[in-house]
């Protein structure tokens, strides 16, 4: 079993990050394509990296690949757009699967302005063919008061 545990110190973040293993790197660049596929609309792309039985829970709900897509589209709809990324990652491979728990540091924008939001989030994959693909995925809002209280 591989693992890796990322420190919040962002100099260290960084060190850690080139350090990543092959693998290691490619589960943390396929949770990320996840991101850019929503932000872009972009099925094809998703379906590149999730399983089949893909799903994810999120904001209470559970959603497949295909509802995922339509929330977002609902979201850009209405004007609101996510910026995502993976920080912190603490990365676990045995074989052919993979877990990855991170902090997905972002924001969320809308016509009132853009307001920096974090969210606990956790990946489960599965090498299929050689290609990590993403089996299910959580994630977890991180409250604003919790994020106003770690920056005192």
């Amino acid at each position: 079993m591989t693992r890796l545990k990322a420190s919040p110190n962002a100099s260290t973040a960084r060190a850690q990050q080139k350090s990543l293993t092959p693998d290691q790197r490619q589960v943390v660049d396929t949770v990320s394509t996840i991101f850019s596929a929503v932000g872009a609309e972009d099925i094809a792309k998703l379906d590149s990296v999730i399983a089949p039985d893909f799903y994810i829970f999120a904001n209470g709900m559970r959603f497949n690949g295909d509802a995922l897509m339509a929330a977002i589209k609902a979201l850009h709809a209405a004007g609101k757009r996510n910026n995502e990324r993976v920080t912190e990652p603490d990365i676990h491979i045995s074989g052919n699967t993979a877990w990855i728990a991170y902090v997905n540091k972002g924001s969320t924008t809308d016509a009132s302005g853009t307001v920096n939001q974090n969210w606990l989030e956790s990946a489960f994959l599965e090498k299929r063919a050689g290609t990590w693909k993403i089996v299910f995925m959580h994630s977890t809002r991180v409250p604003m008061a919790t994020q106003e209280n770690e920056r005192k």
